[in-house]
């Protein structure tokens, strides 16, 4: 019996397509190896080798990433009395006797040394004591005594040299004499140097604890 033969040039359909023109339209998008149209389709943002649409969506404080970069915390605010104190009291003996040999090797008062002194001191109780209140007020005190012993010292170097007694004689042991002299010699140029001094201690304390 004779079995029928299919006619010609019968056209198949590949991998059971169906009908449309698309020989993947069978399958599921995104199940392997079949394209979607999206090379990414079927995986999760995020997985490695595949972009999630913001470039800086990995980890968050990772380097190089915006934001990842932590702050430093904000140092101590430095705030010691005592020590800022200290540090005006050792700065206004310094500044009394630097103050004293330059007016005992002059015999002059010289202002810019008064603003020296007052600086000297003030930058001292600032920058160890810090931002207390009552530094930039001590240290002015401490200039109008650095400047009044210094300028006692110059007296006494400058009497010294003219009197058979030496300058620590003149400060223990005549010292009432020696403040006599002192007073004999102040004029108001002496009070603005004093004044000078001050201010400029003030100043400094409050800029150097800033």
């Amino acid at each position: 019996m004779s079995q029928p033969v299919p006619p010609p040039n019968q056209s198949q359909q590949p991998y059971d397509a169906q009908p449309g023109g698309n020989p993947f339209a069978g399958g599921q998008p995104g199940q392997p190896g079949v394209p979607s149209g999206n090379p990414y389709a079927g995986q999760q943002p995020g997985q490695p080798g595949v972009p999630s649409g913001n470039p800086f969506a990995g980890q968050p404080g990772q380097p190089g990433q915006f934001g990842g970069a932590p702050f430093a915390p904000a140092g101590p605010v430095r705030n010691n009395i005592g020590l800022g104190l200290l540090a005006a009291v050792v700065a206004m003996v310094v500044a009394a006797g630097v103050y004293g040999a330059i007016i005992g090797a002059t015999k002059h008062q010289i202002g810019y040394a008064a603003v020296g002194v007052g600086f000297l001191i003030g930058f001292a109780a600032g920058k160890v004591g810090g931002r207390n209140p009552a530094l930039p007020v001590l240290s002015a005190v401490l200039a109008l005594v650095s400047v009044y012993f210094g300028q006692l010292l110059g007296e006494a170097m400058i009497a010294a040299k003219e009197l058979p007694v030496t300058v620590s004689e003149l400060f223990f042991d005549h010292f009432g004499l020696l403040n006599e002299a002192w007073k004999a010699d102040a004029d108001p140029l002496t009070f603005v140097f004093i004044a000078i001094a001050a201010f400029a201690a003030f100043s400094a304390a409050k800029k150097t604890a800033d």
